[in-house]
């Protein structure tokens, strides 16, 4: 309290003091007790005031002690239970929180985690993952700025995250609490299996497989995969202590079209603790690409051949010859290659009207460009009877697909009537002509899209001496093939818009997010967010169907099916306002990756100690933790001085004393007649 307010404070006195007497005394004849009274609660009433107006600052001071936080954190996945250390886990984590001199030493935080990370003192072990990464992040944002030990009550046997060992704070130490059985069991396992999750029909696709072995003697293995009774692939494997792992490079067959279950498997003449990490399915959805190409032409030329070939590389391709007049074998058609079209193609422009397959026309000397500019729009021809040679510029920003530069500069020229060739309309030039190194600003190679409908120009002949060119540059014919297909598959995709488009896995792992996510568009083809969709799943085997709500997110619908039972299901997602409807069906796998530990992973949980310059231990040192947390000296309350500091217009007491004083010295005033 400054002087100036204790000066104040006086002359508050003093003028309360001077009214009073005043009021009171001043020419008074009667000096009873009542006036005495009455004078001692006028007196407080206007020091009151007066304490109101000047409004001094209160200063109070406290000491305030804070403890270092201990945050325990306890593994609550289902590999605990696995390992038979649920009681175990349950048993240290009690003695820890219930220690009475860790509880005076330190602030107790109680967290658990498993696939997430969150306070509790409860456990129930049922977390379908592990992530210990989540506890190092977590614990980085609440004790923010503080220095703090950490235990984890765990076996280490992580499942989903980044690699925990490097993500905890180094200042702060991690005591990991490692519990498991530690001695070292034979132990066979399927670590990891890799697999497209399509394949095409009638080839052959790839499976590779990361086996491992615990165990202190040489083991033979015998790994099979099979398909319900049948074994597809099989394979003998060698262990022994200096060779714990092997990798397996396996082809099997897509003979069948549609969802493949295949199911992996390890075994030996040893009985194991663990046999249900040596075992694996997983799924393959065997596509049927089967398309045909029609190549229609009424000349014989090299460049037919050579094209063929190209296509015909891609097994799901079958290129068929046809001529302008025989339209009846056009109907199955995915793309038309129309080489150097005349009016004998009339037909097949009338017809191709209607049925809007995609075209690839080549264009060359024998080529009607007046016929061409009444068949299509995309580019117009003012063609001379002159022949040229038309050498190719790739277009860089050309981004309608993946397409690298195989070296078209360097291919011999395309041959095609001298003219020029204007652009209309929506077209994309992947390769652009040159006259002896002059550019010509004109498409040789273009793309158009109208109303659905893909078209690709080649504007000249003799290609076949392109194919022929990238086989001496490259010694394979393989680059230019590719280059080919890709033009085939980008005119084989069709681009028709469905209202309600659902996107959805063929199959999915037990344990993982089973997420449907859909759209819904109005007539315009533009999102509906009042769309109200609805899912209806049933289990393929019981019959039993579920229904649910997708919710809307950002541009999408979705629906978490997260809790099914493994086997096949039937699923169908409607639209209620309009009943469009969408049905499919997809498969959940027996995988339950926290069942394929046996001992708990000691070398990772050491690692962590070292990074953190703390400590692991073993669930049967929990006495020896104790002691290290408590001996350490790094760790100590600290003691605060609170220094609060309040106006004294914030004191309401005050006010209400106040009117008080003042009520009470009106009623005995008018008691005691003196109003």
């Amino acid at each position: 309290m400054t002087t100036n307010t204790i000066l104040l404070l006086l002359l508050s006195l003093v003028i309360a003091g001077g009214l009073s007497y005043f009021q009171y005394f001043f020419k008074a004849k009667n000096k009873s007790n009542v006036i005495w009274f009455l004078a001692f609660l006028r007196f407080l009433a206007i020091f009151g005031l007066l304490l109101l107006l000047i409004n001094p600052i209160m200063t109070k001071n406290s000491l305030e002690i804070t403890k270092t936080p201990l945050a325990i954190a306890v593994d609550n996945s289902s590999s605990i239970s696995v390992l038979k250390s649920d009681k175990k886990v349950t048993e240290l984590y009690q003695k820890l929180i219930s220690n009475p001199a860790l509880k005076e030493k330190f602030e107790i935080q109680s967290y658990q985690f498993d696939a997430n990370f969150k306070p509790s003192d409860k456990f129930d072990f049922k977390g379908k993952q592990t992530n210990l990464d989540e506890v190092a992040k977590n614990l980085k944002s609440i004790n923010k700025n503080l220095i703090f030990p950490t235990v984890i009550i765990t076996d280490g046997n992580q499942t989903t995250g980044n690699d925990y060992v490097y993500r905890f704070d180094p200042v702060n130490k991690v005591y990991p609490l490692v519990v498991g059985d530690t001695t070292t069991f034979l132990d066979l396992k399927i670590n990891q299996l890799n697999v497209n999750k399509y394949a095409f029909h009638k080839n052959k696709f790839p499976v590779e497989v990361f086996l491992q072995y615990s165990g202190d003697k040489t083991t033979n293995a015998d790994f099979t995969i099979s398909q319900g009774s049948t074994i597809v692939a099989r394979e003998k494997v060698s262990f022994s202590p200096s060779k714990k792992t092997a990798t397996l490079d396996l082809l099997l067959p897509a003979d069948k079209v549609g969802l493949q279950v295949y199911k992996a498997s390890i075994s030996s003449n040893v009985k194991e603790k663990n046999s249900y990490n040596n075992i694996k399915n997983f799924a393959v959805e065997v596509i049927d690409q089967k398309s045909t190409i029609a190549i229609v032409s009424s000349i014989n030329h090299p460049d037919i051949a050579a094209l063929k070939r190209s296509i015909e590389v891609n097994a799901q391709r079958k290129v068929i010859l046809v001529k302008p007049n025989d339209i009846s074998q056009l109907q199955d058609v995915s793309v038309l290659v129309l080489y150097q079209p005349t009016t004998a193609f009339k037909a097949i422009f009338d017809n191709n009207k209607l049925a809007g397959t995609n075209t690839f026309i080549i264009t060359g000397s024998n080529t009607d460009f007046n016929f061409l500019n009444q068949k299509q729009n995309s580019l117009e021809f003012k063609m001379s009877g002159q022949i040229e040679d038309y050498l190719s510029e790739f277009q860089s920003q050309f981004n309608l697909f993946a397409i690298d530069n195989i070296g078209f500069e360097s291919f011999p020229p395309l041959q095609n009537l001298f003219g020029t060739v204007t652009t209309k309309g929506n077209v994309s030039v992947l390769l652009s002509s040159k006259i002896r190194n002059v550019s010509t600003n004109a498409p040789l190679l273009a793309f158009a899209e109208n109303q659905g409908k893909r078209t690709a120009f080649l504007l000249g002949e003799n290609s076949w001496k392109w194919r022929l060119q990238s086989h001496i540059d490259n010694q394979s014919f393989e680059k230019y093939d590719v280059f080919v297909d890709k033009v085939i598959q980008y005119l084989a995709s069709t681009t028709s818009k469905k209202s309600l488009v659902v996107t959805h896995e063929s199959f999915y792992n037990s344990g993982e997010a089973i997420v449907i996510n859909a759209q819904y568009f109005n007539k315009n083809y533009e999102f509906d967010e009042k769309a109200r969709l609805t899912i209806t799943v049933t289990n393929a085997e019981t019959k039993e169907a579920k229904n649910y709500d997708l919710l809307k997110g950002n541009n999408s619908f979705s629906v978490n099916l997260d809790g099914l039972s493994t086997g096949k299901y039937n699923f169908t997602v409607k639209e209620l306002n309009t009943n469009t409807s969408y049905s499919s069906h997809f498969e959940i796998l027996d995988f339950d990756i926290e069942k394929q530990f046996v001992n708990p992973d000691v070398t990772k949980l050491k690692q962590l100690a070292l990074q953190t310059n703390g400590k692991a231990f073993f669930e049967d040192q929990a006495d020896n933790l104790i002691n290290t947390l408590l001996e350490n000296k790094e760790y100590k309350s600290i003691e605060k001085n609170i220094s609060t500091k309040t106006p004294l217009i914030d004191w309401v007491w005050l006010l209400i004393l106040i009117a008080v004083l003042l009520t009470t010295e009106w009623f005995v005033r008018k008691y005691n007649g003196l109003l």
